[in-house]
């Protein structure tokens, strides 16, 4: 991993890199494409924060955040959560501290809008990111959504 890298908003100018971006074949099934992303930040303007991962100016990978949401959905507001949604690392970049950048920039954007945890889901299973996300210090939170384990940080709390 190199000092170069850096966050970027989706633009006219970087939109063909950003939909073009694959992961492995053998984890298509377990993060949802790109442009399906995009397509979702497009209806939750005031939610979503997608973001592409550069090293010196080369696309690396994307990542989707989440800020203030109603976790439960039930309109009481007694569950607002943000996190990160989305992360997917090109094909042959993985490996390479990306996506713990990722993480890091995520958990401290939710500081700066003054937050304390950072909630993220993944496939249960050998061939998903679990580990990853253990590693970094995200705890089960024993609850899952759309079949998915929900998992926390405190992003105060930081294993880098």
């Amino acid at each position: 991993m190199t000092s170069a890298l850096r966050l970027e908003k989706i633009t006219p100018d970087n939109l063909d890199a950003a939909i073009g971006l694959r992961v492995r074949p053998d984890q298509e099934h377990l993060v949802a494409p790109v442009v399906k992303s995009l397509a979702e930040a497009y209806v939750h303007p005031g939610t979503a924060w997608p973001r592409l991962i550069l090293d010196d100016g080369r696309t690396v990978g994307f990542l989707m955040a989440f800020f203030a949401i109603d976790w439960r959905g039930d309109g009481t507001g007694t569950d607002i959560r943000s996190g990160l949604w989305r992360l997917n690392i090109a094909a042959g970049e993985q490996g390479r501290g990306y996506g713990r950048f990722a993480v890091g920039s995520v958990a401290a954007e939710i500081r700066r809008r003054g937050g304390a945890r950072m909630t993220t889901t993944w496939h249960p299973g050998a061939d998903g990111p679990e580990n990853f996300y253990l590693r970094l210090g995200f705890q089960p939170t024993g609850e899952t959504s759309g079949g998915q384990t929900v998992g926390e940080l405190d992003v105060h709390a930081l294993r880098f």
